[in-house]
C-alpha cells in the first residue's frame, strides 16, 4: 500500500492499524534546533484522544506517545530537533478484535471493508484496519511538531454544525470550544447539543457535523499558481480526514448565489497604511497564495457508518445478508475531528512555510 506520506518539503507518513500493536509516523523536514519533547505532543493528543466523553467512542487509550528519533539535547541540555526524520509511536492497548468476529466476512454499508476488498484482496476486519480514524492520532502528533515550524501562526478550529442544527454565530466565543466536550463556540448550542446527541447515540444511529478551521497570522505570499495552490492542498489535507465528503474555502458553495460586486474583497489602506480587506469570502487565498487574512476552511463529516441499526449488505462471497456493527463507536465522529483539523493545517502551512523560504529566500 503506497500514498501513506503527506506533503513536499515537511513529509508526514504515517503507518500502522487500529487494532495492530501500535501505530507511529515518521515526520521528515523539520528544521534543527527546534525545542520538542513528548509533552508538546502530548497536549495536542488529549484534546483527540478517545473515551473522555459520553459523547464518543469509550475505547480507553491513554495515547501516550514516544519520540524515537530526531531529537538531542544541544550545548544548553535542552532537547531539540536535529533536522533528520523524527520517529513517533502510540502503542495501542485497549483493542476489542472479539467485537468484530461475526463480521468479518460482512462489508458494512458506508466503510471501506468493500472497496479495500476489491482493491488488495485482503482487509483487516478489526475496526477497519488501516482505514480507521484512529490513524489520526499520529496526524495530530505531527501536527504538534508542525506548530512548533510557524510559531506566528494561531491555528483554531471549532465543531459549527451537528446534523442540520448550525451554531449561532453572533455567540461564537473561542474560549468555549475547550469548555464543552463538542469544540463548540457557541455555549447555548453546545448545551442542547448534549440531548440531542445523546437521542441519537440512544437510538443507535449516528450523525454528521461541520467543522471550521481557521488560521490567523499567516503572511501574504504562500503557496503557489496552478498545480501548488495553498487552498488545493488545503482542501487536500481536509479531505484526506476519515469521513469527510465535501471540503470549502471562504465562502466556498454559497460564493455562488453572490454577485460579483458582493463576492470581491474590497481592499483599502489602513490609517498605518497596512491593507484591509472590506471581507473575506476568499478564505485568505487569492490565486492559491495566502493574502495575510485568516485562512478559513470549512468541512462536512458524514454520520458514523457503524451503527447499531441493522442494514443490507453482502458479505465477501456474494451472499445478500445484514448487518449491525457491535462495539464502541462515536456516534459523531465529527467532534474528535477538529484538533485532526488543526492538525492538518499546521502539516500544510508548514510544508508551504518551507517551500516560500526556499523559492524566495524570505
Amino acid at each position: 500500500m503506497s500514498h501513506n506520506t503527506f506533503g513536499h518539503l515537511f513529509r508526514v507518513t504515517t503507518f500502522g492499524e487500529s487494532h495492530g500493536p501500535a501505530i507511529g509516523c515518521v515526520v521528515d523536514g523539520c528544521p534543527p534546533g527546534l525545542p520538542l519533547r513528548e509533552d508538546d505532543i502530548q497536549r495536542e493528543l488529549e484534546r483527540r484522544r478517545p473515551g473522555q466523553s459520553r459523547f464518543t467512542t469509550q475505547r480507553q487509550e491513554p495515547d501516550a506517545v514516544r519520540i524515537l528519533s530526531g531529537v538531542f539535547a544541544d550545548d544548553a541540555g535542552q532537547q531539540v530537533t536535529t533536522g533528520t526524520p523524527i520517529g513517533l509511536m502510540i502503542g495501542n492497548v485497549d483493542q476489542r478484535s472479539k467485537d468484530y468476529g461475526d463480521i468479518k466476512d460482512k462489508y458494512r454499508p458506508g466503510h471501506a471493508d468493500f472497496t479495500y476488498d476489491m482493491k488488495y484482496g485482503i482487509r483487516d476486519f478489526r475496526g477497519g484496519g488501516r482505514s480507521s480514524a484512529r490513524e489520526t492520532a499520529m496526524r495530530v502528533a505531527a501536527g504538534a511538531i508542525a506548530r512548533k515550524v510557524i510559531p506566528g501562526v494561531t491555528i483554531r478550529a471549532a465543531l459549527v454544525q451537528m446534523g442540520p442544527e448550525a451554531i449561532d454565530r453572533s455567540r461564537w466565543d473561542w474560549d468555549e470550544v475547550d469548555r464543552n466536550p463538542f469544540f463548540c463556540p457557541d455555549a447555548k448550542k453546545a448545551a442542547f447539543y448534549e440531548g440531542y446527541l445523546d437521542a441519537i447515540r440512544k437510538d443507535g444511529s449516528s450523525v454528521g457535523a461541520v467543522i471550521e478551521v481557521v488560521a490567523e497570522g499567516v503572511p501574504a505570499g504562500w503557496g503557489a499558481p496552478i498545480y501548488g495552490k495553498l487552498d488545493a492542498d488545503i482542501a487536500a489535507a481536509m479531505m484526506s480526514i476519515n469521513a469527510v465528503k465535501g471540503v470549502e474555502i471562504g465562502a466556498g458553495m454559497a460564493a455562488a448565489i453572490l454577485r460579483g460586486e458582493e463576492n470581491a474583497d474590497e481592499m483599502r489602506l489602513s490609517n498605518d497604511g497596512a491593507i484591509r480587506f472590506s471581507n473575506n469570502n476568499a478564505g485568505g487565498i487569492l490565486g492559491g497564495i495566502s493574502s495575510g487574512q485568516p485562512i478559513v476552511a470549512r468541512f462536512a463529516v458524514k454520520p458514523t457508518s457503524s451503527i447499531l441499526t441493522p442494514r443490507a449488505t453482502i458479505d465477501r462471497y456474494g451472499n445478500e445478508t445484514e448487518i449491525l456493527t457491535k462495539g464502541r463507536h462515536d456516534p459523531c465522529v465529527g467532534i474528535r475531528a477538529v484538533p485532526v483539523a488543526e492538525a492538518m493545517m499546521a502539516i500544510v502551512l508548514a510544508d508551504h512555510f518551507l517551500r516560500h523560504r526556499g523559492q524566495t529566500g524570505r
